[in-house]
């Protein structure tokens, strides 16, 4: 039984030395092997961006179809800078530009939206009221 435990211990500590962490990898310039693994990375720092700009949106206060209009071209284009420019992957690999566009969108536009309402809503109230 010893030697089971010595041996998953000592797989599972060398993995993790391997190579660098997905957090080096997503803020470095770096070879994606497992296509999966950046698609993580773009899915989860579109849903930050969609939280971050639904805060500024509420703060601001934007409104109305400018303000969806600016939250999709903002999120679209920095998404597409950080594919295509910093990481430098080859769009083609992971099914053309609209691929990468539409990964994890939706659930950052919805996370921009609660965002949005609740900050919008929280700030701003009394001139709401009284409109």
């Amino acid at each position: 039984m010893s030697t089971k435990t010595s041996t998953i211990e000592k797989s599972s500590s060398t993995r993790a030395r391997d190579g660098p962490t997905i957090w080096a990898k997503a803020f470095t310039k770096s070879e994606w092997v497992d296509k999966d693994e950046f698609l993580d990375v773009v899915y989860w720092a579109r849903q930050l961006l969609g939280i971050l700009i639904g805060v500024a949106w509420g703060i601001v206060p934007l409104k109305g179809f400018i303000a969806l209009f600016l939250f999709v071209a903002i999120n679209c284009g920095i998404v597409y800078l950080y594919c295509i420019n910093f990481q430098g992957v080859d769009e083609e690999a992971y099914g053309g530009v609209w691929e990468l566009l539409k990964e994890g969108f939706m659930t950052s536009f919805a996370c921009f939206l609660v965002t949005w309402i609740i900050f919008y809503t929280g700030l701003h109230y009394e001139t709401l009221v009284k409109e």
